[in-house]
């Protein structure tokens, strides 16, 4: 064997092709497998799985509210709604804001033959005329946050009102966009509280089983809500029920614009706003979604400390009377998740603090006791202090005190109510002699 068998065979000359049975000759060719190859790759499917964000942004649309999908570069909005678009049947029209000018926006004017008596008309740009075309369709508007105030002023028309210079949008277009935080944005801008205003702020995450299940070729498919016809009118009333009763009692939520400049460019509460949360629990209402699919829309219209209220006021209109409870306890039935038992709990408990009577002392500690068979005891301990804290000097310690004696140690806690009174009275008596 020579020296020269050990060497390495020398690659061929990069010009050169290199023959095979099996693969294609020239460059074009290559290119087509190439193709085919990406082709495969691309190639999805979807699945009807469980995505409170894809729910939440597929309602907001069936609602016909505009939507803007807040996330890091790369998280996925745009292909979120590429896929959505596609589930619906809806032609995609992607708009990026930021490399656009104002008058692409409210129309570049047109001088006509006689514009004193004409006037000068402002000419829509194609994009606008080809969604008017189809009747139809979902508007992307991507990269908001890179958009320029000035821009921005001019989008308040196309969000709002729909109207792209004098060309009207019509009702079968969707609007939808997205923006990065301005900290991960390309020269940012913060959203003008105008134009914030006029969106339904969703937060978009990943979720990694999503992912790595749509890596694997299957997504998650966007499906309108299925709206049953006979709930509607009793959505509706519903949800203009739950919104002025909670208005009512909290008043200065009506509008409240934030402080500072990055919260201005959230979801913040205005009458406009309310509108959108009102149309967003008729909705959520009458497609009976999930608590935590409503609370990302309402927070999304409002803002969080606003939706987290009225979240809370609509649990509290599912609690029951708790003047029913008391009249009898022994068939009271009680909520079984923990944070409305427990509201319920203290409900009674304040009942019969307003009014103060013997048999309504001993029928709240049937509550009680009813709420022991039914549920998890350490709820009753604060409920339970207070009512004790109730008991005037005449009333007895009942028999179903002695029944939780044991879990809270209630008939000490009577007992000591009643030396805590005689004590407060004695020293009061002794300080005015």
């Amino acid at each position: 064997m020579t020296t020269s068998t050990l060497l390495p065979t020398p690659p061929p000359a990069a010009d050169t092709p290199v023959p095979t049975h099996s693969e294609p000759s020239g460059a074009g060719a290559r290119l087509a497998v190439a193709d085919d190859l990406l082709s495969l790759l691309r190639t999805t499917t979807t699945e009807p799985r469980p995505d409170e964000q894809l729910e939440a942004l597929t309602l907001a649309v069936s609602a016909d509210l505009p939507v803007l999908l807040w996330g890091e570069p790369g998280i996925g909005k745009t292909a979120a709604l590429t896929q959505l678009a596609a589930s619906l049947g809806l032609p995609l029209t992607t708009v990026i804001a930021s490399v656009h000018e104002p008058s692409d926006f409210s129309g570049l004017p047109v001088v006509g033959d006689d514009p004193a008596t004409q006037g000068v008309p402002m000419a829509p740009p194609q994009w606008a005329v080809e969604l008017v075309r189809a009747g139809r369709g979902l508007l992307f508007l991507d990269e908001l946050s890179t958009a320029t105030p000035a821009v921005q002023a001019a989008l308040l028309r196309v969000v709002l009102e729909r109207r792209v210079g004098a060309l009207q949008l019509p009702a079968g277009v969707r609007i939808v966009a997205a923006a990065n935080p301005r900290a991960s944005a390309a020269d940012g801008w913060e959203l003008s509280p105008p134009l914030a205003n006029r969106f339904v702020h969703l937060y978009w995450t990943h979720d990694r089983e999503v992912v790595v299940r749509g890596l694997g070729g299957v997504w998650p498919r966007a499906e309108l809500p299925r709206l049953l016809p006979e709930r509607l009118p009793e959505a509706v009333a519903f949800a203009r029920r739950v919104v002025c009763g909670f208005l009512e009692a909290r008043p200065t939520l009506i509008h409240r614009l934030p402080s500072t400049e990055p919260r201005r460019g959230g979801a913040w509460p205005s009458p406009r706003s309310w509108e959108a949360a009102l149309t967003l629990l008729a909705f959520g209402t009458a497609a009976h979604v999930s608590r935590d699919v409503l609370a990302l829309l309402v927070r999304g219209a409002v803002g969080d400390g606003p939706g987290l209220e009225l979240l809370a006021y609509l649990d509290r209109l599912d609690l029951p009377d708790p003047e029913t409870l008391l009249v009898d306890p022994a068939a009271a039935e009680l909520p079984e998740r923990g944070d409305l038992r427990q509201a319920a709990l203290d409900a009674v408990v304040a009942a019969v603090g307003a009014r103060p009577e013997r048999k309504r002392w001993e029928a709240g500690w049937a509550v009680l006791a009813r709420a022991l068979e039914t549920g998890a005891p350490d709820l009753l301990v604060a409920p339970a202090t207070t009512l004790a804290a109730l008991r005037r000097d005449d009333w007895e310690v009942p028999d179903t005190v002695e029944r939780l004696t044991g879990v809270v140690g209630l008939a000490r806690r009577a007992d000591r109510s009643v030396e805590r009174s005689a004590a407060a009275a004695g020293s009061t008596v002794g300080t005015r002699r």
